[in-house]
């Protein structure tokens, strides 16, 4: 997937958490429509690359599915950073996580988050869950240009 047209940047470390999410999204939209990033230092890269400057440039998908317990950037640190930079502030942004814990929650909201969706465990309810994400931010929602 070319990073400059996908609509969806997903930043999941978990690779069966990948794959469902992968194939929940491709079912909802646009087959070649989602990035992959694996860790937070890489989503950081690719949505802030002048630090090093990268000649491709930044990535402003139209929404980011973003995990918490990421390797060596956790997913609040990438909140954060998305949050407090006027480039990528609207981006609509989505936990989606495994953490039921409070002040996850809390922090996520402290910064900005747009939703905070814990993952389901049962594949129906997972299945459900990430389309009905899919849809109402890509479709439904209307950010500004």
């Amino acid at each position: 997937m070319d990073r400059q047209t996908a609509e969806i940047m997903l930043v999941e470390d978990d690779p069966n958490d990948l794959e469902l999410t992968l194939r929940v999204l491709r079912k909802v939209t646009a087959k070649d429509n989602v990035f992959v990033v694996r860790d937070g230092a890489e989503a950081l890269s690719v949505l802030f690359p002048d630090s090093p400057p990268r000649p491709e440039g930044p990535h402003v998908p139209k929404m980011i599915l973003l995990d918490l317990k990421l390797p060596k950037v956790d997913g609040l640190e990438v909140l954060r950073r998305i949050k407090s930079d006027e480039r990528t502030k609207r981006i609509p942004t989505v936990v989606l996580t495994s953490s039921r814990e409070e002040r996850d929650l809390l922090r996520s909201y402290e910064l900005g988050v747009n939703s905070y969706i814990v993952k389901p465990v049962q594949f129906d309810e997972y299945e459900k869950t990430v389309s009905d994400l899919g849809l109402y931010w890509l479709q439904r929602n209307t950010v500004p240009t």
